[in-house]
């Protein structure tokens, strides 16, 4: 990023873990925002199932979107300022944090195996965090992790990563996915305002690049 004073301040992505037992487990505010994102949308079309004509058109919701992604942690610069956590465990906290997102609370199954173990029948599974994918103040998005892998690159003496790539794959969690009391529901509901309000001023800006041309829609 260039020192010129008039520079743009750069936003961090990050992925942020909601959990009301341990709110700061899973902060992760990227080091290197990824150069790429690919994102994949899937319509949810009626079809034609039924043969009715009239419904071939007809949405049964939000598209189902999947974002992928690379990133990068590397602890060089904090090394060479001699930082303690990097000197003394590399970037293990940072992929800890990421890892966690997938992981039960460890106190949550102790509790569930004490119960199978006094004869409850039934144990109900842990909920994941709620996880936020934040790409701007544009881009809000409750998602789930479906794709998870990691590459450590190098590590120091004491065998902690001091370098990996991380390669992601998310699952955006829409209306049709949340209860209409979580809030992630509101979350998703506002992200697609804020792109009905994108596509209003993208069309607006097509419009009047072909002023003068005449256009029949019907």
């Amino acid at each position: 990023m260039s020192s010129f004073p008039g520079s743009p301040r750069l936003l961090k992505g990050a992925i942020v873990g909601m959990d009301l037992f341990n709110p700061l487990a899973s902060v992760v505010l990227f080091q290197y925002n990824p150069e790429t994102l690919t994102r994949t949308l899937q319509p949810q079309s009626m079809g034609n199932q039924s043969g009715d004509r009239t419904e071939v058109t007809r949405l049964k919701g939000a598209p189902v979107e999947t974002i992928k992604l690379d990133a990068e942690i590397d602890a060089t610069d904090q090394l060479e300022t001699a930082d303690d956590n990097a000197v003394n465990m590399g970037i293990y906290p940072q992929l800890s944090a990421l890892e966690m997102l997938i992981y039960p609370k460890s106190l949550l199954v102790t509790a569930n195996t004490v119960l199978l173990a006094l004869g409850t029948i039934e144990v109900i599974p842990p909920v994941a965090p709620f996880t936020l994918f934040i790409w701007g103040i544009k881009r809000v998005l409750p998602v789930r992790l479906t794709d998870f892998s990691i590459t450590e690159e190098a590590h120091d003496v004491n065998l902690n990563p001091i370098r990996a790539k991380v390669s992601l794959g998310l699952r955006v969690l829409s209306y049709n996915d949340l209860s209409i009391v979580h809030p992630g529901y509101y979350l998703f509901l506002a992200h697609q305002v804020i792109k009905e309000t994108m596509a209003t001023i993208g069309s607006l800006n097509n419009l009047s690049s072909i002023e003068g041309v005449r256009i029949n829609l019907f």
